[in-house]
């Protein structure tokens, strides 16, 4: 059909074409165009040429001009000169035909086109006028209004759904009264209209609103109406808020009311209604909602409860099904169904057959059961699903059809009939193909329905089926053979979504719209997934307002889940854009009696798109008529002059644009054009991208009448801008008339409260600028302001107040910020939350609240919710106040006030940024190797990789060698410089230039004198350190320490030994033994107990073997001698006990025991805080480890406090005694029996002089033993042998003298040996004194250890 259309078109064109070609080669037609919407035709100002002239393009295209008629008449002259003239002319002539020819077929096309445009147009006007026609249809409610009851002080909202073209003008009445859109309508009712719904909203019903409403419909083709009845019931008494009987809430999830169960429990008390659900699943997510129907209109309460797929019982395992449900419930077969999980872990789901159904037979008649599912994958089995709700096995209703999968069949039969009483069993058997030969399918199973799912089916084969019903009586015959049966294909995974779009909805929430798998295959659902733009991780829950995702989808079917579809185009939460809400305030700024200038408010939110103008309407006051449209062309501005056309009722509308503050003058006179009219009201509708926003409300009554007061108008455009909890600020414009005299300043007012019309003046004298910043506000009080103009004459009048404006700091509200960018530019900031910015919002930056921002001293840069105006070159020039607004939220506005003091301090900061300096982490540091190579180094703050090190030394750059090696390592800011080995000439000042960008430094190292000397000394050391450690050697050089034993060990350890490395210590060039050496270890010590003064002395240690040896030397003289004795004298000092008394023969003693003592400790004694000095009575002294004070004849006065300073030569050590009370006394009673026991000692019988421990005398010679003694009185003596006394009778003699006595053996033989001894007594006691004699024979050798006799 289409390819005759554009044939029939081709031919009507071709045919077109002819007839016009033929109107051109005409010779009696000279206008061949003569319709009268078509341009002249040139044919009425130039001649047609002839047909039989050759075409344009013949004649362009020949060599020789051709010859026309007229040059043929021209040759039958026979004059030259004539001939000369025509030829002449027709050269000319030939001119003007081919430009003749080119203009006619430009003419040619053009008539064409706008024939063809013509015809296009009419045949769309008759189309649109047709399909106007077509859908003309009369008034009809397709939705009726329905009756309603309520509570009184409940909200109620009639609605009704009308259809009709062209659209019905629709009334609403009460009880026949009209109820007007506009004047005298109650303020409690409201009518609207969207496209086809009509709706009365009446808010806090009364008995008064109750009734019966209509809506009647009327248009040219007919006329429609409905009624509804309203009911109010009134309440006695108001019902305190809280869950009661009365009004108990109502749970509902997603439409279906949920009720106490098993699972679910609703707990309501007082003020509060908890819902809990058990044991919760996937199936449990969705939309909750909470009602409560109350006097004032039932309450509505949602929120989306999300249910997180818990963690895989193992890892990488699939989700919970979901979705589990049963059907053809029979005696002992049930068929289950679920959904796929969403998420199938690290492998697909292997599980459940691969398809989400399965029959279960085998069942018990007459039992509940419950099921539930888990898939499975390679990694192991998931989490079970939620149960089915309980099913009792039972007879079926109906007997369904078979059911035919890849995996079974379920068979279906119809009971015998008759069927008998009792119970019924069945077999089932089957044959393969055609065949005869019929085995048991049933076997081992007991089919109680008539109902039976076979399996162990091959795939491809066919089967016959049939059964034989039995009960106690016996079996019956089989059924008839079923037709020929084989397994249905597998269960395909469907394709995935396709065309994922994504539209903006809300703050929270986005539409989703996709196309479904092609090819019309079975879909169960769709499973969506989001993710942030350029993340890899895709969740199912929780959008964030201004954050960009992406989407996709993935298809649910009975064989799986299908792949995931395309990525979705990018989309950012944030609310769709929509219609601008309702202009306000609506004022009368001047008239001149033939017009007037209005102004309004703007919308307070522009539905998220700029608003492109405004639209106007009017009403006269003394006809309550409809509103009359003013302007068809937007104005853009909120202030437009209405001018009054001489004829008619129409107003011109023209933007008024009101002049500069320098030119504002008094208005002397206004002409007066027009008639004058009565009272009017206006109103003001917004629109913008989306369409016609609501219209304000009316205007208060304006009369075009010449204003002819002295005193001037009324401001306008009155807005509260940066809005703190104890301050604000106002704006506005002047007012456009000024009456008879120029302005002098404004008066502003203030007043708390929502609807006080109490007001205050806010400002003691008038103030000349158009702006006022009101502080002093208390934090959360609602206030109005306004203001008024004055002049010689006076006030005039005030400008609408303000709305109610509350003084409170909104949350995330922040201040203009200021400071430095990286560039060194001076910036001044301001950030908005990032969900306030709409598609259209920009930032609106001015200078004292006026002054537009100087685009050649600054710039401004808005990037997502952040605006930033940085300065070119800040100067003086720059001071003063900046203010920022966000165009369509002025309510996110601030201002900063740039000082002279912020200018210096920030252009300070500016130059540190454009000049800046490399920061020094560490300045330069000399090391010295273990090798003996030095390392110079210094580190920076990271430096980026295009740094550059310029090394000077001694005014000369170097650069690296072999053996100064110059390194920089940019990313930790490392400079070093490895000298190896270091020489002389290596010697002078190290200058490192660094420069990083724009950032410069340089740092200096002077490596001179005794620092370089000291640096060369260590390095060559290092270096005989490094050719020594080739042998033995010492880890660890002699050393010395004292312990707390109070000795001195001096310790070495050597290392890198072998079999023949030795040890040797010497001290002044003498060996030194013993020491203490470990070969296995190395370690080797000296201890020397009980430091003298001949400790002192130059030790020497030498470790040797083949390879070498190392010496080590250690001089234990002058002042390191004296520090070792600090050190003894200190632990010596430390380890002394307290001081302590003992009564002696003399007096008293008292001593401290220390460890060890040496003279350089210096001991001194404090009796009562003064020093004990040195006499007859008092004496010190001291031993290895005591030191002691003997106080002789002591008495009462010697009791008191004693200390003992013990001074280290550093330090001073005390030890303390209160020798007072029974201390004092026992140290006393002591001293005298001490004293007793002395003198008895010396009176006691003793023996002076003696016998030596061992005598030896020959046989045959004679012995004799004498001794001294002594005592008071004279003391008896009595001698021994073998303890045996011995009396004087031979061979024994004995002798006694005063003070001696004596034995003598006579001719001593063998038998004498023995141990001999003398005791002596007497009354104060006595003792013993033993021999041993050894009698040997002549020729024998006497004992070693004995003394000769004889």
């Amino acid at each position: 059909m289409e390819t005759r259309v554009i044939t029939r078109r081709e031919q009507e064109e071709e045919a077109w074409r002819s007839s016009h070609s033929a109107k051109f080669s005409s010779h009696s037609s000279k206008k061949t165009f003569t319709s009268s919407d078509e341009e002249p035709s040139y044919a009425d100002f130039y001649p047609i040429i002839p047909g039989d002239i050759l075409s344009a393009k013949e004649i362009l295209n020949m060599k020789i001009t051709p010859y026309h008629r007229t040059w043929q008449e021209s040759l039958l002259l026979k004059e030259p000169s004539y001939r000369d003239k025509w030829t002449m002319f027709g050269n000319e002539a030939e001119k003007v035909e081919v430009a003749v020819l080119r203009n006619q077929r430009a003419l040619r096309s053009r008539v064409d086109r706008v024939a063809l445009r013509t015809q296009a147009e009419e045949k769309a006007a008759s189309d649109l006028r047709y399909r106007e026609l077509l859908s003309q249809r009369p008034p009809d409610f397709s939705v009726p209004l329905r009756a309603h009851c309520v509570w009184e002080g409940m909200s109620v909202t009639l609605a009704c759904t009308l259809q009709g073209c062209p659209p019905p003008h629709v009334t609403w009445f009460k009880d026949g009264v009209e109820l007007s859109r506009d004047a005298g309508q109650p303020w409690n009712r409201r009518l609207g209209r969207t496209f086809g719904l009509h709706t009365l909203e009446i808010r806090r019903c009364s008995p008064e609103d109750a009734g019966e409403y209509r809506v009647v419909a009327r248009s040219a083709l007919g006329e429609a109406s409905t009624c509804g009845t309203l009911l109010v019931n009134t309440v006695a008494e108001e019902q305190e808020a809280g869950f009661s009987s009365l009004f108990p809430p109502t749970w509902v999830k997603e439409g279906v009311q949920l009720r106490p169960s098993g699972r679910v429990e609703v707990t309501s008390s007082g003020a509060s209604s908890l819902l809990s659900v058990k044991a919760a699943q996937k199936e449990h997510e969705g939309v909750y909602t909470l009602r409560l129907a109350g006097h004032h209109g039932p309450q509505e309460h949602s929120a989306f409860v999300y249910v997180k797929d818990g963690s895989a019982v193992v890892s990488g395992g699939p989700a919970s099904p979901l979705g589990v449900q049963w059907s053809d419930v029979n005696l002992d077969y049930v068929f289950l169904s679920w959904l796929p999980p969403s998420a199938d872990g690290a492998s697909p789901v292997q599980g459940y057959f691969k398809a989400c159904h399965f029959p279960v037979s085998g069942l018990k008649g007459g039992t509940s059961y419950c099921f539930r599912v888990c898939a499975v994958n390679q990694a192991g089995a998931g989490r079970w699903s939620k149960p089915t709700a309980p099913i009792l096995t039972s007879d079926p209703l109906e007997v369904t059809s078979r059911q035919v999968t890849n995996t079974y069949l379920v068979l279906s039969w119809s009971e015998p009939d008759p069927r008998g009483p009792e119970p019924l069993t069945y077999y089932v058997e089957r044959s393969v193909g055609n065949e005869d030969r019929w085995e048991t399918a049933s076997l081992g199973a007991v089919v109680s329905s008539p109902l039976y799912p076979v399996f162990d089916l091959q795939q491809g084969a066919q089967y016959r089926f049939r059964t034989r019903s039995v009960n106690k009586y016996g079996i019956s015959e089989p059924s008839d053979p079923s037709e020929l049966l084989s397994l249905g294909p597998p269960s395909e995974v469907p394709d995935p979504a396709h065309s994922v779009l994504v539209f903006r909805d809300s703050d929270s929430s986005v539409v989703l719209q996709w196309q479904a798998p092609p090819g019309g295959q079975e879909v169960l659902g769709y499973y969506l997934y989001y993710s942030l733009t350029g993340s890899k991780q895709f969740t199912a829950h929780g959008l964030q307002a201004q954050k960009e995702y992406v989407f996709r989808v993935k298809s649910v079917g009975r064989g799986g889940n299908s792949k995931y579809s395309d990525e979705s185009k990018p989309v950012r939460v944030k609310a769709a854009i929509r219609a601008p809400s309702p202009p306000s305030s609506v004022a009368l700024l001047m008239c001149s009696g033939s017009g007037m200038v209005l102004s309004w408010r703007a919308p307070a939110s522009d539905g998220g798109c700029a608003v492109r103008g405004y639209y106007l309407d009017q009403r006269e006051t003394s006809v309550q008529g409809p509103w009359r449209e003013v302007n068809r062309k937007a104005v853009e501005k909120r202030l437009c002059e209405l001018i009054r056309m001489r004829a008619g009722r129409h107003l011109a509308v023209a933007e008024f644009s009101p002049p500069r503050a320098s030119q504002l003058r008094p208005l002397q006179r206004l002409a007066r054009r027009g008639r004058r009219k009565g009272p009017e009201h206006f109103r003001v509708s917004a629109a913008n991208l989306v369409g016609l926003g609501g219209p304000s409300a009316p205007s208060q009554v304006f009369r075009c009448e010449e204003w002819t007061m002295a005193q001037p108008g009324c401001p306008y455009d009155l807005e509260p801008r940066e809005v703190r909890s104890n301050s604000l600020l106002l704006r506005w414009e002047p007012p456009i008339y000024l009456g008879a005299s120029p302005l002098i300043g404004y008066q502003l007012h203030v007043s708390q409260g929502d609807q006080s019309e109490s007001w205050a003046a806010l400002n003691d004298e008038p103030i000349t600028d158009t702006f006022y910043k009101a502080s002093g506000l208390q934090t959360g009080q609602t206030y109005r302001f306004r203001v008024s103009a004055f002049n010689q004459a006076g006030a005039g009048e005030a400008s609408l107040p303000t709305e109610s404006i509350t003084a409170l700091t909104q949350p995330g509200t922040r201040e203009v910020e200021v400071g430095v960018d990286e560039d060194g530019s001076i910036f001044l900031a301001y950030e908005v939350p990032a969900a306030a910015p709409s598609d259209s919002s920009h930032f609106l930056w001015s200078k004292d609240h006026r002054q537009a921002i100087d685009g050649g001293r600054a710039t401004v840069q808005d990037k997502d919710n952040r605006s930033v105006l940085t300065f070119r070159e800040a100067s003086e020039e720059d001071l003063g106040l900046y203010s920022v607004e966000l165009s369509d939220q002025p309510g996110f506005s601030s201002s900063y006030q740039l000082t002279a003091a912020d200018l210096e301090r920030l252009t300070e900061l500016s130059w540190q940024i454009r000049n800046p300096l490399v920061g020094l982490r560490s300045g330069w540091q000399v090391e010295v190797r273990e090798d003996g190579g030095v390392r110079l180094w210094l580190q920076t703050e990271p430096l980026s990789a295009g740094a550059e090190l310029r090394l000077v030394l001694n005014d000369r750059e170097i650069a690296g060698t072999s053996r100064r090696q110059v390194r920089l390592d940019r990313p930790s800011g490392v400079v070093e410089v490895l000298l190896d080995p270091l020489e002389d000439e290596d010697q002078g000042s190290y200058t490192a230039q660094l420069r990083d960008g724009r950032a410069r430094n340089q740092f200096t190292l002077l490596l001179v004198e005794h620092r370089f000397l000291q640096t060369l000394s260590q390095s060559r050391a290092n270096r005989r350190n490094v050719q020594r450690k080739k042998g033995p050697y010492f880890l660890e050089y002699l050393s010395w320490e004292v312990t707390e034993e109070c000795e001195l060990v001096i310790r070495c350890k050597v290392t890198n030994l072998n079999k023949d490395s030795s040890l040797k210590w010497f001290k002044d060039g003498k060996p030194l033994t013993p020491t203490v050496y470990d070969p296995s270890s190395g370690a080797s010590s000296l201890s020397i107990p009980g430091v003298t003064q001949e400790a002192a002395g130059s030790y020497r240690a030498q470790v040797a073997d083949g390879r070498g040896e190392d010496i080590s030397t250690l001089d234990l003289l002058d002042e390191e001698f004296d520090k070792l004795l600090q050190q003894l004298s200190k632990h010596c000092a430390l380890s002394a006990g307290q001081v302590q008394v003992q009564g002696t023969s003399e007096g008293l003693r008292l001593y401290c025991h220390l460890k060890f003592y040496h003279t350089y400790l210096k001991t001194t004694w404090i009796f009562r805080e003064r020093r004990l000095e040195q006499d007859s009575r008092a004496r010190a002294g001291c031993s290895v480890d005591t030191v002691w004070v003997d106080v002789s004849g002591p008495v009462d006065t010697d009791g008191g406090k004693y200390t003992l300073e013990l001074f280290d030569g550093r330090d001073t050590h005390a030890r303390h005694l209160d020798l007072s009370g029974q201390v004092f006394a026992d140290a006393l009673a002591e001293h005298q029996r001490m004293k007793q026991a002395a003198l008895a000692e010396r009176k006691r019988a003793k023996v002076t002089k003696g016998l030596p421990d061992a005598v030896a005398i020959m046989e045959g010679k004679s012995l004799c033993l004498t001794c001294f003694i002594d005592g008071d009185p004279s003391p008896a003596a009595c001698w021994l042998r073998n303890g045996q006394e011995l009396s004087d009778q031979p061979p024994y003699s004995m002798a006694r003298q005063a003070t001696s006595s004596a034995i003598t053996i006579h001719t001593v033989s063998a038998e004498h040996s023995g141990l001999y001894s003398i005791r002596v007594s007497n009354e104060h006691g006595g003792e013993t004194a033993t021999v041993t004699v050894s009698v040997y024979r002549k020729g024998e050798d006497p004992p070693a250890h004995a003394v000769m006799m004889g």
